[in-house]
């Protein structure tokens, strides 16, 4: 796909390095473009319906729904952490691939393994830097863009 003549390409990696010693800890985020794998291990929660005062309504403050509502949200940004964080290669010592219930241990895993909690909180910003566009990003595309077009 070409938009005005330019290819279409996924967006960079973000990248953080940690020093460890001599060594450095690299790690590499990269934006989520598919849900479907999401989706289909974690299904969307369905609003309850019943009847109040005879009238049939959907029940959006059926505390079991805003708790099934509230854990899915939770296990939607672990997902994006731990697919975000691939090309980190991670061997993660709690967290498994397919299985939704290990997500939340992610951050346990980092600290498990030595990483302080602004090390940790780094890395959380690398994955959200990696999913959004912010005003940052823009303007500086945007800078580009008027740049050449003066140039033209």
């Amino acid at each position: 796909m070409k938009v005005g003549g330019i290819e279409v390409v996924p967006a960079p990696e973000e990248v953080l390095v940690l020093p460890r010693g001599d060594e450095r800890l690299v790690f590499k985020a990269k934006p989520v473009k598919d849900w479907d794998r999401f989706n289909k291990l974690v299904p969307e929660v369905i609003i309850p319906v019943g009847y109040v005062k005879g009238e049939k309504k959907q029940l959006t403050n059926d505390k079991d729904y805003i708790s099934q509502r509230s854990r899915r949200n939770d296990l939607m940004t672990a997902y994006m952490m731990l697919e975000s964080l691939k090309p980190s290669n991670i061997e993660w010592d709690s967290v498994i691939d397919d299985e939704p219930g290990t997500w939340l241990k992610y951050e346990d895993d980092l600290r498990n393994a030595g990483l302080s909690n602004v090390e940790i909180n780094l890395v959380i910003s690398l994955v959200f830097e990696a999913n959004q566009l912010d005003e940052k990003k823009l303007k500086a595309a945007r800078d580009s863009f008027l740049r050449g077009q003066e140039v033209a």
